[in-house]
């Protein structure tokens, strides 16, 4: 039975290298890729072993002492789990109002460029609404500070505006304020995203047929219908897709642009994981729990993309596998 198994594999794997040959070229242009991940994202994956140990530089990831789950204990229910509970929290907090707030502008953005008949006009648009995505996070922060100084002299515009609307006192700045982060950072963010992110919904919209939205005008239909009953309907893939995506980011927050606005004032609304990881394991040291807390947010990430996954193939005919 063995050897009966063996030559039927024969001539599958002939073909496979016969196939591998012929197209030897494409094979090396994706070498690199390969490289690539293996290097930066597959090798990474051993110093993980340091969320279960007490890890010593000078003993190396293998030489340092096994802990087993006690990291996860501490982060859960020991010395640090007020800071961590807070930035978990923070953490969800500001990405499910991100995800709220911040999901819909790009799709909106993308209808708008739709509708513009003008294509350097649309362009131009398109061009402006893209440009934030290219700068930096510094300078991205710095424009925002400007706007949200609070000065004797001299003040922000939105910072000017508070004033006048009797939210903020003259000369407090809102950046002292912990209710005023989270807000300014999902504005920050759907400033700087939704016109980059509004491309992949453009080009669904793009490759909706023509004929579809004829047949809608001749049976009478107007332009909320023709978005509702073919464009809607037509991106629905890609806004499947985009948002599973999406949902496995949720505890995912670069800490450059939260590194950058928040100060000890507003630890408590501004603190998140990415920023409770970098102060606990670089800045204290306690490596240890710092691997813990960046596997405990890739386990919840894992976790909330196959349950997204699962719902969207249960209830509709798309999904990412």
């Amino acid at each position: 039975m063995k050897n009966t198994e063996i030559e039927m594999r024969k001539p599958h794997t002939k073909q496979l290298w016969r196939a591998v040959i012929k197209d030897w070229r494409l094979y090396v242009l994706l070498l690199p890729l390969i490289l690539w991940f293996a290097v930066w994202a597959y090798k990474p994956m051993g110093g993980l072993l340091i969320a279960f140990k007490r890890f010593d530089p000078q003993f190396g990831v293998w030489g340092s002492e096994f802990k087993g789950i006690d990291n996860f204990i501490n982060l859960v229910t020991g010395v640090n789990k007020v800071e961590f509970w807070q930035a978990f929290r923070n953490t969800f907090i500001i990405s499910a109002y991100s995800l709220i707030f911040g999901f819909p502008v790009p799709i909106i953005l993308a209808l708008l460029f739709a509708e513009i008949g003008n294509e350097t006009v649309r362009k131009l648009a398109q061009t402006a609404t893209y440009l934030p995505h290219f700068l930096s996070e510094v300078t991205i922060t710095g424009i925002t500070l400007m706007l949200v100084y609070s000065g004797v002299r001299s003040s922000g515009v939105i910072a000017s505006v508070f004033q006048q609307l009797g939210l903020i006192e003259p000369g407090v700045s809102m950046m002292q304020k912990a209710n005023y982060f989270r807000p300014l950072y999902i504005l920050v963010g759907i400033w700087k995203e939704s016109g980059y992110n509004s491309i992949v919904y453009f080009a669904a919209i793009m490759g909706i047929s023509p004929s579809l939205y004829e047949a809608l005008k001749v049976d009478g239909g107007n332009k909320f219908q023709e978005i509702r009953f073919v464009t809607f309907p037509g991106m629905a893939p890609t806004l499947i897709i985009m948002i599973i995506m999406r949902i496995g980011n949720m505890l995912t927050i670069g800490y450059e642009r939260v590194l950058l606005l928040y100060n000890a004032n507003i630890y408590v609304t501004a603190d998140v994981l990415s920023t409770f990881e970098q102060r606990i394991g670089i800045l204290s040291g306690n490596y240890g729990v710092g691997a813990a807390v960046s596997l405990f947010n890739s386990l919840i990430a894992f976790a909330l993309v196959i349950g997204a996954n699962t719902i969207s193939r249960n209830i509709s005919d798309t999904s990412l596998w």
